[in-house]
Formats: C-alpha cells, structure tokens, sequence
C-alpha cells in the first residue's frame, strides 16, 4: 500500500513539472515580447525543474531508500537562481533598448533610469 502512495505522489510531482514545462513552451511561443517571454520561462520553467527534481528526490527516497541531499540541493539552487537569471535578462534587454510591447500599460523603471542618466551625466 505505502509503495502505491509512493508511486502516485513521483507520478503526480513529475505530471506537474511536465505540466509547467507545457507552460513555458506556450508562453515562449505565444507572449508578446521579451519581457513577457522571460517572465514565463523564468518562473514556469524553475517551478517546472522544481517538480520534476522532486519526484526523482521522491522516488529514491520512497522507492529506492535511498536520501539524496545534492538533489535537494539542486531544487534550492533553481529556486533562488532561476526567477534572479529571468530579472537579469529582463533587465539587461530595457536597458540596451528592447522595445516594450505596443499594448504595455505601464512602464516604471523609465524614471528610474532616467534619474541614473541624468546623475550619471552630471559626474
């Protein structure tokens, strides 16, 4: 009985990853520009890892008995680096010029760098 529930609970955790990973596949085809783009590759993608490493984490554990601490590892590595590495990238496009999609309602950072020009160019 505990290795069906074991079993139903790796399947569910890798049915979710997959689930997200479907996700990030849509949202990279259909979103707009690359704000967007990055906003769901960096989210979706890492929560998509984040599943999948935890069924594999599940299924040694369970199935083979086995605790492995470097996958836990990994999932914490992926949930701190990988919504950061979508920032930078989102960040870096503004700043070399990527245009914001026609349909943007609202841009913040614009003042912001803006303020940086202007005090940059004083110096």
């Amino acid at each position: 009985m505990i290795t069906i529930l074991a079993n139903i609970l790796i399947i569910l955790s890798t049915l979710f990853g997959v689930i997200f990973l479907l996700v990030t596949a849509i949202g990279l085809i259909r979103l707009p520009d690359v704000y967007c783009r990055t906003h769901a590759a960096s989210k979706s993608a890492t929560l998509a890892v984040m599943f999948i490493l935890l069924g594999v984490f599940l299924h040694f554990w369970l199935i083979e008995g086995h605790v492995n601490t470097l996958i836990l590892l990994g999932i914490v590595f992926l949930f701190i680096t990988g919504p950061v590495g979508g920032h930078v990238i989102g960040r870096s496009a503004y700043l070399t010029g990527v245009k914001l999609w026609n349909k943007t309602v609202k841009d913040e950072l614009a003042t912001d760098v803006e303020e940086r020009k202007k005090q940059h160019e004083q110096q």
